[in-house]
């Protein structure tokens, strides 16, 4: 296939040359209707290019065939046997993937630190979790990804599960010895799925951590617009190998994705994909390049420290991407909360990922001296502005065996039965009704169907108490807990 074609990308530009106009969805008609203060603050261009994909830049018979050259010409380009797009992120990939590969029946090993979009597949599902213990870090408080020996131990306790599932990298950038737990698994026949959101740029440059199906994989999910060049809500999912069904993978991703997709999604994805083929690895040198020396001069600050071999050590993650910039701020005495709450209202920095003593900033292709220097200069001075910051509240951090609490009830039927409020000094011991997720990064600390203890509900409100973020839970301030309700007599 020639790699320098952009068949969504020209279609829509051939759409705009012929000049077609539809009396069809979306209503704004390429932004003559749309208020014109909308218009002033997004601009004209976005409207222009909300067309409809099939009679709109396709005809009604989609025979043009865009959308399926540029999924084949995804697949080519990073080695997959089949590539689909998704404008609904990467959490309905995840979601189409467990239900193409279990059925929507059965068990499924999963790495306990998996990202709500994964538990969520779960309820929907009604599968039962059989959750692979993730190398809990107890000087850094941080999940490395599980183990290939941990996932034998899983195989071997639960022979009949439908596959295993495993996230890599982390939201930390921290990334699992795939290709091994990948053998395990086909040894068994059993197909692998990897949750590769973090991981889209990796097929571009041999200095990254290995891609999942050059590691073997058998499913793929990445988000483009995490470190590709995708807009939000722009995913793939990958596929190769025997041992899932490409049709019912591409079925159940229907059953639950909009037929309403976003054009500007899937164009922006053909358009990276060209990039990356073109550019990609010189892109990705000149920003690895960068990322050496902003994680050097960062470690030089007082009271910083950038997060590197500590990763990858002995019992820790099998590789990192050194474009996630973790950053301890805990010497200046502030918690991660804080110096992401400071960072934003005083300089007019974000950053992604934080916790009670980190700050993640995670680099592109994207960046560059200015960019960087920026954030350089705000985190000088955060340094020296720590000192007239609150002594911050103590997260109580709960031991690694707490964190794995069991799982007594499917989750399902935990998340759909009846349920009731207690108050969280009478949740230990009570079955979970609700999830509840530290975001970021979005890796649930309870579970529908696992028994709370007591150490997680201190975790949970101290962290909310200290500035931790908790969108999932019924009462965000975990004052509150929704569990199972108790059987009452008849």
């Amino acid at each position: 296939m020639d790699q320098n074609e952009a068949p969504l990308l020209e279609a829509l530009a051939e759409y705009h040359r012929f000049d077609r106009y539809g009396f069809t969805p979306p209503g704004h008609r390429q932004g003559r209707g749309a208020d014109p203060r909308a218009l002033d603050i997004l601009g004209a261009d976005p409207y222009r290019s909300d067309v409809l994909s099939t009679a709109g830049v396709d005809d009604r018979k989609s025979s043009g065939k865009y959308l399926s050259k540029a999924e084949e010409l995804m697949a080519e380009a990073v080695g997959a046997e089949k590539a689909f797009f998704s404008t609904c992120g990467s959490s309905l990939s995840v979601k189409a993937s467990i239900l193409a590969v279990t059925k929507g029946n059965g068990d499924l090993l999963i790495g306990r630190d998996a990202h709500k979009s994964v538990v969520a597949g779960i309820i929907l599902s009604g599968l039962q979790p059989r959750w692979i213990r993730p190398q809990w870090d107890r000087e850094l408080h941080i999940a490395h990804p599980p183990s290939p020996e941990e996932v034998e131990k899983m195989w071997q306790r639960y022979p009949d599960a439908a596959a295993a599932f495993i996230t890599s990298p982390t939201p930390y950038g921290t990334c699992a010895d795939i290709a091994k737990i990948a053998e395990i698994c086909h040894s068994r026949g059993k197909p692998l799925i990897i949750d590769e959101a973090w991981g889209a740029h990796l097929p571009f440059h041999d200095r990254l951590p290995t891609w999942a199906m050059d590691a073997g994989a058998d499913i793929c999910v990445v988000s483009v617009h995490k470190m590709g060049m995708g807009f939000e809500q722009g995913s793939i999912y990958h596929l190769q190998g025997n041992l899932v069904d490409p049709i019912r993978l591409s079925q159940c991703a229907d059953l639950l994705s909009t037929t309403s997709a976003n054009v500007m999604i899937y164009a922006a994805i053909d358009g990276w994909r060209r990039q990356m083929v073109q550019e990609g690895r010189k892109l990705l040198e000149n920003a690895l390049t960068l990322a050496d020396r902003v994680r050097s001069d960062i470690d030089a600050m007082d009271g910083l420290h950038v997060l590197g071999s500590e990763l990858t050590r002995a019992e820790a993650s099998h590789d990192f991407d050194p474009l996630h910039v973790l950053i301890d701020v805990g010497e200046l005495g502030i918690s991660g909360y804080q110096a992401a709450d400071w960072l934003r209202a005083t300089r007019r920095i974000d950053v992604g990922l934080n916790d009670h003593r980190r700050i993640e900033a995670t680099l592109s292709q994207s960046d560059n001296e200015e960019t960087t220097e920026r954030l350089l200069t705000a985190l000088r001075d955060l340094i020296n502005a720590a000192r007239e910051l609150p002594t911050p509240p103590k997260v109580q951090v709960p031991e690694p065996e707490d964190l794995e609490m069991e799982t007594v009830m499917l989750p399902r039927d935990a998340f759909f039965g009846p349920v009731e409020n207690v108050p969280a000094e009478e949740a230990a011991g009570r079955i979970a009704a609700e999830q509840i997720t530290p975001y970021p990064p979005g890796v649930p600390a309870i579970l529908p169907g696992e028994k709370i203890n007591a150490a997680v509900v201190d975790y949970l409100r101290s962290g909310s108490a200290a500035g931790m973020v908790l969108p999932d839970p019924a009462d965000p301030s975990v004052d509150t807990i929704r569990v199972v309700a108790h059987q009452r007599d008849q």
